[in-house]
């Protein structure tokens, strides 16, 4: 079986879970997902992949962890195996991300083993992309204001826009890995949609509405989705999804409300510097998508 350590957001446990599940498939064994890092915390709504898609995975037991990885597995083994001159220590059964590009050689990894890490590229499942994108298929039907909103979206040349802040303004380390994307990056990527296309319609998506209505504006026609928070923020995802085209931010809950889109058509805005620290982000972005 492989067990994947399940931490952050929810795009982030959406990539985790991804390199997983791509890997159970591969070898024909179980997948089994560590959520011990939401035991004590519930940041960024806790652990949601169970709750709101239809996946095929189990939880990992304490005992079932314990067996697979032994020592590392504790508090003073974790330590230990993150840091970076004691690779040695991980073992077979032990594959961790030691950079953020690109590894191919988890491919080749044996199918008895703990996986580690945040694995944002689609290189890791482009190539079993039906399985993932059904996996992915929102389990909880639009109620209310959002099956309204989904209606306009389908029904124009919808245009999703999002403009993430938060912990990557509030919380210092956050926002020195991470920053946020620029004004004249929006700009930017807004005449570029325009320019391409006739009637576009802008769903503009934020964890901070109100600041982006007091400090951004476009000439095109624009609706503010301002109704999913806490445990519905997620519905924010289906509805980027549901759009035509897509603006989206340095996050990777932007870029999963793109990719769900399966349009072959759509256009894809993503930033050209993802990471505020000058990290490598060239895996992080479809090579079909535009970087402005």
């Amino acid at each position: 079986m492989f067990i994947v350590n399940i931490v952050g957001g929810l795009g982030n446990q959406m990539f985790q879970y991804a390199v997983g599940r791509v890997l159970s498939e591969k070898h024909g064994v179980d997948l089994y997902l560590d959520t011990r890092a939401f035991n004590k915390s519930n940041i960024h709504n806790g652990f949601e992949l169970m709750r709101i898609f239809n996946i095929s995975a189990l939880v990992a037991s304490d005992t079932d962890i314990m067996n697979m990885i032994g020592w590392r597995a504790t508090k003073i083994g974790q330590r230990l195996i993150r840091k970076k001159k004691l690779n040695s220590l991980d073992g077979d059964c032990y594959f961790r991300e030691r950079e953020i590009s690109f590894n191919k050689d988890i491919f080749s990894i044996s199918s008895n083993c703990y996986i580690s890490g945040y694995w944002q590229s689609e290189l890791y499942f482009n190539r079993y992309e039906k399985l993932i994108r059904n996996d992915f298929k929102f389990s909880l039907s639009l109620t209310d204001e959002n099956d309204e909103l989904s209606r306009k979206i389908t029904s124009c040349n919808a245009i999703s826009l999002h403009i993430r802040r938060g912990d990557y303004v509030s919380n210092k380390h956050t926002s020195s890995v991470h920053g946020i994307c620029s004004p004249s990056y929006y700009k930017k990527a807004v005449a570029y949609i325009n320019e391409k296309l006739d009637d576009s319609v802008y769903f503009i998506f934020s964890d901070d509405v109100e600041w982006v209505k007091d400090n951004f504006s476009i000439n095109n026609e624009c609706h503010f989705v301002e109704n999913n928070d806490g445990k519905d923020s997620y519905v924010d995802m289906h509805l980027m999804s549901l759009c035509s085209h897509h603006i989206i931010a340095n996050s990777s809950f932007s870029w999963w409300g793109a990719w769900l889109n399966p349009s072959k058509t759509k256009i894809v805005i993503a930033p050209n510097i993802w990471f505020a620290n000058g990290s490598n982000s060239n895996d992080h972005v479809p090579k079909s998508w535009v970087r402005l």
